[in-house]
């Protein structure tokens, strides 16, 4: 069995090429020859309208798709965080216990606009102030009464 596979470049319509048989067969296709020495052909090559690869985002719009999903589940938590962390702070009253971002455990003895007034001795009498944002969590609220 002896099957030939010509190179054909790019052509629309290939030349016409008589065969043994006087048909005429196109100078792309392959002949096949049988065992008993018949010879048929195979339909051309590469003919017909040419298949284009993906065009420039395509092989990228999956991963492009994938990055923003993940990236609004990213800002549905964070802004979650945010709301439930400014309520925390809006709703501080006086003798609640908290806890800063540097880990200093205090009881809110006044509220003002931007600061807190902590106590964090209760035999010294120690006081400090700190901005809102300073405070991390309610540790328990209204520990001690003033």
């Amino acid at each position: 069995m002896k099957i030939t596979y010509p190179l054909v470049l790019a052509q629309h319509e290939p030349p016409q090429v008589p065969n043994q048989s006087g048909t005429d067969v196109p100078a792309g296709g392959d002949t096949i020859e049988g065992v008993n020495g018949g010879a048929g052909t195979l339909p051309p090559q590469g003919e017909g309208t040419p298949q284009q690869g993906p065009g420039p985002l395509g092989g990228f719009l999956p991963i492009i798709l994938i990055l923003g999903v993940f990236m609004l589940f990213m800002m549905g938590g964070q802004r979650k965080e945010k709301k439930k962390r400014a309520a925390m702070i809006a709703g501080l009253k006086k003798g609640d216990k908290v806890q800063t971002v540097g880990g200093i455990l205090g009881t809110v003895v006044e509220l003002r606009d931007a600061e807190i007034v902590l106590k964090v001795d209760e035999n010294a009498n120690t006081r400090i102030k700190f901005g809102r944002s300073a405070i991390q969590s309610v540790v328990s609220e209204r520990t001690e009464q003033e």
